[in-house]
């Protein structure tokens, strides 16, 4: 996945979920923060980040942010990254436990949800749930670092999803190259984390790879081992 377009800019401070102050050529200007995790290690006045800019015709601000260089590496804060990168995977056929499937259709409604992903091909569906995950500590990947409802909302439908004879699968990327393993942050979020591992229990596969990115093109790095 190619990066064009990207301006360096100086993090100042975050103003709420979705907007943050970034210098930009000088000016201090407000941000789109395209991520409503809480990104505390991440978010620091000082940091260098990649902004993009974007026309201001329909919105309020110029630019979204997009990732903040953090341990000597660029760590990619924008939420829908995940699912743009693992749908240029799918179609190449280059995700072996997600390969095979001759359809790939975006967000498809079960139940109550929209889901990321259905592929099929003649005789097998696939409903597929995309996290992004960005908070590391200690080596240790942890999903989420902010309560969500939604996304225990999504496993659950992936649980009935297989119930009802689908495969289900919910992957979490993890947009930077330090974790050694993932876990459920439970800490943050608990009920997330018991949902998962019953998921997981009644044959949901949860699947978790690393990406990188060098300031021009995000790549599927390698699988990262699960803790549940």
């Amino acid at each position: 996945m190619r990066i064009t377009n990207a301006v360096e800019g100086v993090f100042h401070r975050r103003l709420n979920r979705f907007l943050c102050l970034v210098q930009v050529h000088g000016d201090v200007v407000e941000c789109f923060l395209p991520n409503p995790g809480r990104l505390q290690e991440l978010l620091i006045r000082g940091k260098k980040v990649l902004v993009f800019p974007k026309n201001r015709r329909r919105r309020k601000t110029a630019y979204d942010l997009f990732a903040v260089y953090h341990n000597n590496a660029w760590v990619v804060v924008d939420s829908r990254v995940p699912n743009m990168l693992v749908y240029e995977v799918l179609r190449k056929g280059i995700l072996p436990e997600l390969a095979g499937y001759g359809e790939i259709r975006k967000e498809p409604f079960y139940g109550a949800s929209r889901l990321d992903f259905l592929l099929q091909s003649k005789n097998k569906q696939c409903l597929l749930e995309v996290k992004s995950c960005t908070l590391v500590k200690n080596g240790v990947a942890l999903f989420p670092d902010a309560p969500t409802e939604r996304g225990r909302r999504h496993v659950e439908e992936l649980i009935r999803a297989h119930s009802n004879g689908f495969r289900a699968c919910i992957l979490f990327l993890v947009q930077r190259g330090d974790s050694r393993v993932f876990s459920p942050n439970d800490e943050t979020d608990k009920r997330f984390g018991e949902v998962l591992r019953a998921a997981e229990k009644k044959g949901v596969e949860v699947l978790t790879y690393s990406s990188s990115f060098d300031g021009k093109r995000i790549l599927l790095s390698k699988r990262v081992p699960i803790a549940l």
